[in-house]
């Protein structure tokens, strides 16, 4: 299997942070490759930017690689995806990872709820 990381799931995998399930590390363990969207870290940034995270950027870079996952840029048919979605969920972030993993394929391991209802391709942890 080949995994896209929610950005939350990816902050939870390189803090080491507890809300990270026993049963979670596992399925990204056995997954055959682990990808980190540079959405999540441009999502970061913007919220440590604002004051509501406190969490470095460019160690999320690094964290990437460190961490054995490898890093998925933006493409522009990945942008254009977010169109033919429906406006289930209104986080723009969430919305682009959604459309990466359908294009890529890869599934999208999340414990967001809300974003199952968008595909088959949305694994919920």
């Amino acid at each position: 299997m080949r995994l896209l990381l929610d950005t939350r799931i990816f902050l939870w995998a390189v803090t080491g942070s507890p809300s990270l399930t026993a049963s979670t590390r596992r399925v990204i363990d056995a997954a055959e490759e682990v990808y980190v969207s540079a959405a999540s870290i441009w999502e970061v940034a913007i919220k440590a930017r604002l004051g509501a995270i406190e969490v470095d950027p460019t160690a999320l870079v690094e964290a990437i690689d460190a961490s054995g996952f490898a890093a998925l840029p933006v493409r522009a048919a990945h942008a254009a995806g977010v169109a033919m979605l429906p406006r289930l969920h209104a986080d723009p972030f969430d919305r682009l990872l959604v459309a990466q993993a359908i294009a890529e394929p890869l599934r999208l391991l999340t414990a967001d709820a809300a974003l199952r209802r968008y595909s088959d391709v949305v694994m919920l942890v």
